[in-house]
């Protein structure tokens, strides 16, 4: 139909590329130096490629343990927020200890009823405290420890201090003492 004209342009050799020499009509030395370029960019890129994957694994594990250590942070800042709580919460127990021995022992039965009430709240209070994870320190007749006890009086004798009597309960809280049993201490003989 029409008349179209092909031209042939001849690309230098020096100017051929890769793909180019694959074709034939280059060189078997223009040939393998193209090859060892490509080669030499294929391993270049598979070192860069590791680092790259060394430095997202590095900052994958690094991401984990600044979730886990923020984590317990908060969760290290919650208990602090309810030992707050539950010391203020102690003096009120104390009250309720006071009272439930002051109550006396009457016959009547209002009395009674009282007890029973001040018993009731106490026990629920006390119930509540230790699902918090509050316990309390077991002092009497266990060796003096300055570390749960805190002696205001002391009986002398030979042998080591013990405790012989509890002037105000200490307590736990998660297995860190909270506050000390205040005790009075004796000296055992040996």
């Amino acid at each position: 139909m029409g008349d179209e004209v092909h031209e042939d342009i001849d690309t230098p050799s020096a100017e051929r590329t890769p793909a180019d020499a694959s074709h034939g009509g280059g060189s078997p030395a223009a040939e393998s130096d193209a090859m060892g370029v490509v080669e030499r960019d294929l391993v270049a890129l598979g070192v860069e490629r590791d680092e790259f994957r060394e430095l997202a694994q590095r900052v994958q594990a690094d991401f984990e343990n600044y979730r886990k250590r923020m984590l317990r942070e908060q969760t290290e800042k919650m208990e602090r927020a309810n030992e707050g709580l539950i010391e203020q919460l102690l003096s009120v127990l104390d009250s309720f200890e006071l009272a439930l021995a002051n109550i006396p022992d009457a016959n009547g039965e209002a009395d009674e009823k009282v007890r029973k009430g001040v018993e009731l709240v106490y026990a629920e209070l006390l119930g509540a405290l230790e699902k918090a994870g509050l316990e309390r320190i077991d002092a009497l007749r266990k060796p003096f420890d300055p570390h749960e006890h805190e002696a205001v009086a002391q009986v002398d004798g030979d042998g080591e201090p013990v405790v012989c009597d509890i002037l105000r309960s200490g307590y736990r809280l998660k297995g860190r003492v909270l506050r000390p049993a205040t005790v009075r201490v004796t000296r055992a003989g040996t």
